[in-house]
């Protein structure tokens, strides 16, 4: 079995759904032996193999793992590919998914629907391009703190079966989210878009460096090993508030547009993040997801409420 760190990229869902992942492994390349000057090319042609690809090209295969873990994006089988340190690029995603987001609900306001069509229609074309990833977490967290017996909410997390909690979280997520949207401005709406998803996978950093995980295997354990404190969160909170200065700056948004951003999104990921730890003790994957779509909510309806 290839190592979690450093393998295809040929067959993503078998990653997040074996032992692959499971195993916790940051995969620090410093143990492989040394690293070529050799010119590497990648390709149909070429003898090079992913695995030293990603030896030599961390970064890139890094990027690769992190498209792979955080989307539904499909990647070419000869990419190579790290997981060790998506965490840290989870932010990245978020700008580029939030992009993708505004380029389509402009497309998609071109046509003539109506304005709470194309926000459904956005909101859950989110949820397609992380293939529910997160949302999967707001429903298991949901059921999990359901149960008045603090012992038995980790086990009741694990259950793949969806509860009645579970269920209504993620219908109100869904409407808050498209509701949100829904009263933001056109002119703002594409920036609404991608400081939620950037600053709700700021939150899941903040949420991993400075709570205790909870499981001693899963897919959530190599993030902490990532980032083992909340410093290794500061520079993406640093550059996503730089963006929002940038945009005013830029007059791309307004100057309380950036501003609610920021505090909002740095607010509300410090509140979700740690009423969930002093409910279950620490995180798991799925509170990570769940921080990553209540923050996405928060930015939302922030972003709304200024707009009235």
């Amino acid at each position: 079995m290839p190592e979690p760190s450093e393998t295809k990229a040929s067959n993503p869902g078998s990653l997040v759904g074996s032992g692959a992942i499971d195993s916790g492994d940051s995969g620090d390349a410093s143990t492989a032996g040394p690293v070529t000057a050799e010119p590497i090319t990648a390709g149909p042609e070429s003898n090079t193999s992913p695995r030293e690809l990603s030896r030599v090209m961390p970064g890139w295969a890094d990027l690769n793992g992190t498209v792979l873990f955080y989307t539904a994006v499909p990647l070419p089988g000869h990419w190579p590919v790290r997981f060790g340190s998506v965490a840290l690029l989870a932010p990245m995603v978020g700008v580029a998914l939030g992009g993708l987001l505004a380029a389509a609900d402009g497309l998609l306001r071109q046509t003539g629907l109506s304005m709470a069509l194309v926000s459904a229609l956005v909101v859950f074309g989110g949820a397609l391009l992380t293939g529910g990833l997160h949302v999967d977490g707001v429903m298991d967290t949901a059921d999990g703190l359901a149960v008045m017996d603090p012992e038995r909410r980790l086990t009741v997390m694990a259950d793949s079966r969806s509860g009645a909690f579970g269920v209504m979280a993620a219908i109100a997520l869904f409407t808050l989210k498209i509701l949100a949207l829904l009263s933001v401005p056109p002119g703002a709406r594409a920036a609404a878009l991608i400081f939620a998803m950037a600053w709700g996978r700021w939150g899941q950093q903040w949420a991993i460096g400075c709570y205790p995980y909870l499981k001693p295997r899963g897919k959530g354990a190599f993030h902490k090993q990532a980032i083992p404190s909340c410093r290794q969160a500061m520079p993406w909170a640093i550059g996503l508030s730089v963006l929002s200065a940038s945009g005013a700056a830029l007059e791309w948004i307004s100057w309380s547009d950036g501003l609610v951003a920021a505090v909002v999104g740095l607010g509300s990921a410090g509140l979700v993040a740690g009423w969930l730890n002093r409910k279950l003790g620490g995180h798991t994957g799925d509170t990570y997801g769940a921080v990553v779509e209540w923050v996405e909510v928060a930015i939302l309806v922030g972003l709304a409420c200024i707009s009235q």
